[in-house]
């Protein structure tokens, strides 16, 4: 059998049954479907039972991936993210994260691979984070907001990061380019919430139980759209699949609201369950086990960059923890905010690529990614037993 046969027929069976492995686990834990996700692609990739390898197919299919998790993550933001108490302790967190996080990697890797350490230490999976807070029903709450905020900036920081000084261009060049797309993003935004969209409502709603889709097509149209102009421009593309998110939200956010929810419910149908799986087993895939497995000794490292993601993103992230929140929601909060994976495999894919990281180093910041997705929210969870589930459409609550 053909190694892409075997891709398309390995592949949707991993993406099958990491939901089922999660399940069988919940009894004694709630570890997030993406932990299993990422493990399967580390057990039928190369360094082990090399069932599937790297191919262009599965590269495509999982840029999607990753473009529809940010996608969402953009449709996710509230004004809380981008104003307020909440939005300015959060921005300046992330800030405080990037320079002590750029400071830490020049002690390892000096130059460029500092930046990149740096990016990745500073980074928090708001995409990953967010259906595990819908599923806890925390995501309208003044925690979920906050955590929000935290990822927002967790995100959105470390992309323009990535454009800034990873694209190849030299520092003011990168600023005016990223500066073009920044105007042509607010332009694209002011349109959107400047009007009902009357029209576009009635077609969706109209659409809504067709084969015409066209509330999905349309916000496949927007993603590619926003994903090629940056790609034109020489930015990363998350940056444009992070911003078509917003887009769509402020061209839908006056439609009815049960048509709000089917229309979520259609996207995250093709998001979770078919391309944003792909993506991460994909990283599982190109997980550099062997490297690991050739230096023993980096192994030891990975708790030591775990630990640093709770210092140097999980502390100051506590700083938008929920006005008059208690010691363990703050320690939460902070949970939360080190939980990073998607943007350090991102990054440190480019690094790799532009040899100013080496295999080794890359393993171990995603190992401690990976580790951060499997043990900072079950510990959030468990500081916080009091949470229960609310309405997903409940108002969400701004500061």
């Amino acid at each position: 059998m053909s190694p892409t046969a075997t891709t398309v027929l390995v592949v949707p069976l991993l993406v099958f049954a990491a939901p089922l492995l999660a399940r069988s686990v919940s009894r004694w834990a709630a570890v997030p479907v993406v932990v299993f996700e990422l493990g399967l692609g580390v057990v039928a990739g190369p360094a082990l039972l090399g069932w599937v390898g790297e191919s262009e197919l599965f590269g495509r299919l999982s840029d999607l991936g990753v473009n529809l998790l940010f996608f969402i993550a953009g449709t996710e933001i509230t004004r809380s993210a981008v104003r307020g108490r909440t939005a300015r302790r959060a921005w300046l967190g992330w800030l405080i994260s990037i320079t002590v996080g750029i400071a830490a990697g020049f002690a390892v890797s000096p130059g460029l691979g500092a930046v990149i350490i740096g990016i990745s230490l500073a980074s928090t999976a708001l995409g990953t984070l967010l259906p595990i807070l819908r599923d806890s029903g925390d995501l309208t709450t003044p925690f979920g907001v906050a955590v929000g905020a935290i990822g927002a900036a967790g995100e959105f920081g470390p992309i323009i990061a990535i454009s800034l000084f990873l694209g190849g261009r030299s520092f003011g060049t990168a600023s005016v380019v990223l500066l073009l797309f920044g105007l042509i993003a607010v332009v694209a935004m002011i349109q959107a919430g400047r009007t009902s969209h009357r029209r576009l409502h009635a077609f969706v709603e109209s659409t809504l139980h067709t084969s015409a889709q066209f509330a999905v097509r349309t916000v496949l149209a927007i993603l590619a759209v926003m994903v090629f102009l940056t790609v034109q421009l020489g930015i990363d593309m998350l940056l444009g699949a992070f911003t078509a998110g917003i887009v769509w939200k402020l061209l839908i956010r006056d439609a009815d609201e049960q048509t709000q929810r089917s229309v979520e419910a259609k996207v995250d149908a093709v998001a979770f369950g078919f391309l944003v799986p792909i993506f991460f087993v994909y990283t599982g895939v190109k997980f550099d086990l062997q490297s690991l497995l050739d230096h023993p000794l980096a192994f030891a490292w990975i708790p030591v960059v775990l630990v640093a993601l709770l210092l140097i993103r999980g502390l100051p992230s506590m700083l938008a923890a929920p006005e008059g929140a208690g010691r363990r929601e703050r320690i939460a909060t902070g949970l939360y905010g080190a939980t990073g994976l998607p943007i350090i495999a991102v990054a440190t894919d480019i690094g790799v690529r532009q040899d100013v990281l080496t295999g080794t180093q890359a393993a171990v910041l995603v190992g401690a990614g990976v580790l951060s997705v499997l043990l900072f929210p079950l510990a959030a969870s468990a500081l916080r037993p009091g949470s229960v589930e609310r309405d997903p459409a409940a108002p969400v609550v701004e500061e």
